[in-house]
Protein backbone atom coordinates (compact mmCIF):
# COMPACT_ATOMS: atom_id res chain seq x y z
CA UNK A 1 0.00 0.00 0.00
CA UNK A 2 0.86 3.61 -0.60
CA UNK A 3 2.16 5.87 1.62
CA UNK A 4 0.01 8.52 3.25
CA UNK A 5 1.99 12.06 2.07
CA UNK A 6 3.08 14.02 4.84
CA UNK A 7 1.20 16.64 3.58
CA UNK A 8 -2.35 14.90 3.46
CA UNK A 9 -1.11 13.53 7.63
CA UNK A 10 -0.73 17.48 8.39
CA UNK A 11 -3.61 18.44 6.72
CA UNK A 12 -6.24 15.31 8.39
CA UNK A 13 -4.96 16.20 11.75
CA UNK A 14 -5.80 19.67 11.30
CA UNK A 15 -8.86 19.32 9.81
CA UNK A 16 -10.01 16.96 12.23
CA UNK A 17 -8.49 19.18 15.35
CA UNK A 18 -10.69 21.73 14.05
CA UNK A 19 -13.64 20.39 13.34
CA UNK A 20 -13.48 18.75 16.85
CA UNK A 21 -13.08 21.87 18.10
CA UNK A 22 -15.93 23.49 16.65
CA UNK A 23 -18.32 20.65 17.79
CA UNK A 24 -19.06 18.88 14.37
CA UNK A 25 -20.70 15.74 14.47
CA UNK A 26 -19.49 14.91 11.00
CA UNK A 27 -17.03 16.10 8.86
CA UNK A 28 -15.25 15.10 5.30
CA UNK A 29 -11.77 14.81 3.91
CA UNK A 30 -10.93 13.88 0.78
CA UNK A 31 -10.67 10.19 0.01
CA UNK A 32 -7.70 8.30 -0.29
CA UNK A 33 -6.88 4.54 0.76
CA UNK A 34 -4.03 6.35 2.74
CA UNK A 35 -6.71 8.71 4.50
CA UNK A 36 -8.85 5.40 4.66
CA UNK A 37 -6.50 3.75 6.73
CA UNK A 38 -5.56 6.20 9.16
CA UNK A 39 -9.40 7.00 9.95
CA UNK A 40 -9.70 3.20 10.13
CA UNK A 41 -6.95 3.06 12.74
CA UNK A 42 -8.90 6.61 14.85
CA UNK A 43 -12.32 4.22 14.63
CA UNK A 44 -10.06 0.88 15.83
CA UNK A 45 -8.85 3.54 18.75
CA UNK A 46 -12.22 4.89 19.78
CA UNK A 47 -11.69 8.51 18.66
CA UNK A 48 -14.14 8.32 15.36
CA UNK A 49 -18.09 7.19 15.52
CA UNK A 50 -18.11 6.26 12.06
CA UNK A 51 -16.28 6.46 8.65
CA UNK A 52 -18.29 6.27 5.68
CA UNK A 53 -16.96 6.49 2.27
CA UNK A 54 -19.62 8.73 -0.30
CA UNK A 55 -20.23 11.59 -2.31
CA UNK A 56 -20.06 15.04 -2.00
CA UNK A 57 -23.17 15.06 0.09
CA UNK A 58 -23.58 13.99 3.59
CA UNK A 59 -24.76 10.74 3.99
CA UNK A 60 -27.94 10.22 6.30
CA UNK A 61 -27.12 8.01 9.40
CA UNK A 62 -29.67 5.51 7.96
CA UNK A 63 -27.57 5.37 4.86
CA UNK A 64 -24.57 4.69 6.86
CA UNK A 65 -25.36 1.78 8.52
CA UNK A 66 -27.70 0.11 6.20
CA UNK A 67 -26.09 0.91 2.10
CA UNK A 68 -22.97 0.04 1.20
CA UNK A 69 -20.32 2.48 0.05
CA UNK A 70 -20.49 3.29 -3.70
CA UNK A 71 -17.49 1.51 -5.31
CA UNK A 72 -14.74 4.11 -6.22
CA UNK A 73 -14.33 3.95 -10.24
CA UNK A 74 -12.26 5.96 -12.00
CA UNK A 75 -15.65 8.04 -13.21
CA UNK A 76 -16.23 9.04 -9.98
CA UNK A 77 -12.53 8.92 -8.00
CA UNK A 78 -12.69 12.96 -8.07
CA UNK A 79 -15.49 13.44 -5.91
CA UNK A 80 -15.27 10.68 -3.25
CA UNK A 81 -15.43 12.09 0.37
CA UNK A 82 -14.34 10.19 3.80
CA UNK A 83 -17.12 11.02 5.91
CA UNK A 84 -16.39 10.72 9.39
CA UNK A 85 -18.27 10.89 12.27
CA UNK A 86 -16.68 12.41 15.63
CA UNK A 87 -17.76 11.45 19.56
CA UNK A 88 -18.18 13.32 22.26
CA UNK A 89 -18.27 12.71 26.02
CA UNK A 90 -20.41 14.85 28.49
CA UNK A 91 -20.02 17.59 26.10
CA UNK A 92 -16.81 17.65 25.34
CA UNK A 93 -14.81 16.26 22.26
CA UNK A 94 -13.10 12.65 22.23
CA UNK A 95 -10.29 13.50 20.38
CA UNK A 96 -9.10 16.47 22.41
CA UNK A 97 -5.93 16.96 20.32
CA UNK A 98 -4.22 15.43 16.91
CA UNK A 99 -0.79 16.31 15.83
CA UNK A 100 0.87 15.20 13.24
CA UNK A 101 4.73 14.24 14.84
CA UNK A 102 6.07 13.53 10.53
CA UNK A 103 5.75 16.54 8.46
CA UNK A 104 7.03 17.25 4.65
CA UNK A 105 10.40 18.70 6.07
CA UNK A 106 11.02 15.69 8.55
CA UNK A 107 9.78 11.57 8.71
CA UNK A 108 10.28 10.48 12.17
CA UNK A 109 10.93 6.92 12.49
CA UNK A 110 10.68 4.33 15.03
CA UNK A 111 12.14 1.36 15.67
CA UNK A 112 10.17 -1.13 17.88
CA UNK A 113 12.98 -0.96 20.91
CA UNK A 114 12.19 2.83 20.62
CA UNK A 115 8.67 2.57 20.33
CA UNK A 116 8.69 0.18 23.89
CA UNK A 117 10.13 3.10 25.73
CA UNK A 118 7.71 5.87 24.12
CA UNK A 119 4.24 3.55 24.91
CA UNK A 120 5.95 2.95 28.34
CA UNK A 121 5.73 6.52 28.72
CA UNK A 122 9.47 7.57 28.70
CA UNK A 123 11.51 10.16 26.78
CA UNK A 124 12.93 8.61 23.80
CA UNK A 125 15.57 10.02 21.24
CA UNK A 126 15.02 9.62 18.08
CA UNK A 127 16.77 10.57 14.70
CA UNK A 128 14.86 13.33 14.61
CA UNK A 129 15.01 14.40 18.10
CA UNK A 130 13.71 13.61 21.45
CA UNK A 131 10.15 12.49 21.29
CA UNK A 132 8.43 12.56 24.44
CA UNK A 133 6.76 9.34 25.86
CA UNK A 134 2.95 8.70 25.87
CA UNK A 135 0.74 9.49 29.05
CA UNK A 136 -2.51 8.44 29.77
CA UNK A 137 -5.31 8.81 27.24
CA UNK A 138 -3.12 9.29 24.59
CA UNK A 139 -2.48 7.15 21.43
CA UNK A 140 0.64 7.27 18.87
CA UNK A 141 -0.30 6.21 14.91
CA UNK A 142 2.44 4.61 13.02
CA UNK A 143 2.30 3.72 9.31
CA UNK A 144 4.21 0.77 9.37
CA UNK A 145 4.78 -2.56 7.01
CA UNK A 146 1.62 -3.68 7.92
CA UNK A 147 -0.57 -0.65 7.70
CA UNK A 148 -1.43 1.94 9.75
CA UNK A 149 -1.11 0.61 13.63
CA UNK A 150 -1.78 2.38 16.89
CA UNK A 151 1.85 1.74 18.82
CA UNK A 152 0.39 -0.61 21.15
CA UNK A 153 -0.59 -2.50 17.89
CA UNK A 154 2.63 -2.31 16.45
CA UNK A 155 4.64 -3.58 19.55
CA UNK A 156 2.59 -6.88 19.45
CA UNK A 157 3.19 -7.28 16.07
CA UNK A 158 7.06 -6.31 16.74
CA UNK A 159 7.14 -3.90 13.92
CA UNK A 160 8.26 -0.65 13.64
CA UNK A 161 7.49 2.31 11.69
CA UNK A 162 7.07 6.60 10.68
CA UNK A 163 5.24 7.89 13.28
CA UNK A 164 2.79 9.55 12.13
CA UNK A 165 0.35 11.32 14.38
CA UNK A 166 -0.28 11.69 18.43
CA UNK A 167 -4.06 11.62 19.49
CA UNK A 168 -5.45 12.67 22.71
Amino acid sequence: MPRLSLKTLVDMCSHLQNASKARLGLTSFRSSRQAASLASALHRAGFLSSVYRAGPVPPTEEAMLTVPPEPVTTANVASRRLWLGLKYWDGRPVLGQCRAMSTPARAVTARPEELARVVRGLPTKLDAGVVKGLTLGECLFLDTSEGVLEAREALAKKVGGTLMCRVS
